[in-house]
């Protein structure tokens, strides 16, 4: 089996991967990430025991314990770019041999959980209430540069989607990709399920309108009025498609949860989005144990 390059995997001189600081036996295989660095201690103060923290930008990891369920958090910035690199550098660390630079055997399989913020696009699921995604759309165009392919259900979703909202190849080219199944079943009580969609932006991307003009100034009514079968799209954020994408072509199983800290459509903005938060992290490490 061929090595990877130096260039390719970069490997700093304590043993650890570039982006993340962390070396192999420093990751749980059970993982939260985080968009907000400052999160990771919301969720780690929860922790039976701490093992290790590290940190290189804005990526930092806690690594510990809740009862018998060791568990790192891992925050990753906003937006699909940065998991793209989190998501790759979370494979390697578990698939990837760093000693011979070369894919392990075996491979590991990765249980990975998006704790999040984000807005409804529903009037009827409220602000402080949470969501579990059972589907990522993305229109960030990431996972379009590596190779995939789709099973019947999201072919159908995603062409009713295109041919909905009309969006052309001169804005994005949308993908679809779908929640681990294995843990999204341990996250119904207490959840709205739907399509999260994931935007390359908070402002435009997200039909938010400043100073600048939209190419698209129905954007949100026709990501609200979308239906295919059972599906609708429930909400709003920046990193859900491309966790799943990456995620399933990776071998994870993977799944994004969010409190909704905004209603897009009655024009709401939660006044204590913190609590929410505090509330569906409570809510997550008590789920991620009894599994």
């Amino acid at each position: 089996m061929s090595q990877i390059a130096p260039s390719e995997l970069i490997i700093n001189n304590r043993g650890a991967v570039y982006h993340l600081n962390l070396r192999p036996e420093e990751l749980a295989n059970t993982i939260i990430t985080v968009g907000d660095p400052d999160r990771v201690a919301e969720l780690s103060k929860h922790f039976d025991h701490i093992e290790g923290k590290f940190n290189h930008r804005e990526f930092i990891t806690h690594t510990g314990t809740v009862g018998n369920k060791r568990i790192s958090v891992v925050s990753t910035g906003i937006g699909p770019d940065n998991i793209d690199i989190v998501l790759n550098e979370l494979d390697a660390l578990v698939n990837i041999d760093f000693e011979t630079r070369t894919i392990k055997p075996q491979l590991s399989k990765l249980t990975i959980i998006r704790v999040g913020t984000s807005g409804s696009l529903q009037a009827d699921i409220p602000v402080d209430s949470f969501v579990a995604s059972t589907h990522g759309m993305g229109l960030d165009n990431l996972l379009n540069f590596y190779r995939h392919t789709n099973n019947d259900e999201e072919k159908f979703i995603l062409r009713e989607f295109v041919a909905h909202t009309q969006l052309t190849s001169s804005t994005t080219s949308p993908y679809i990709a779908s929640a681990g199944t294995s843990v999204l079943k341990h996250f119904v009580d207490g959840f709205h399920h739907g399509i999260t969609v994931t935007a390359p932006g908070f402002y435009g991307p997200q039909g938010r309108v400043l100073r600048l003009g939209l190419s698209n100034p129905d954007l949100v009514d026709q990501f609200t009025g979308f239906r295919y079968g059972n599906h609708r799209i429930t909400n709003f954020e920046m990193e859900t498609s491309a966790i799943y994408g990456l995620g399933r072509l990776l071998g994870h199983q993977c799944l994004s949860l969010n409190a909704i800290v905004a209603n897009r459509v009655k024009k709401e903005f939660s006044k204590d989005g913190a609590a929410a938060v505090e509330k569906l992290i409570v809510k997550t490490l008590e789920t991620l144990t009894s599994i």
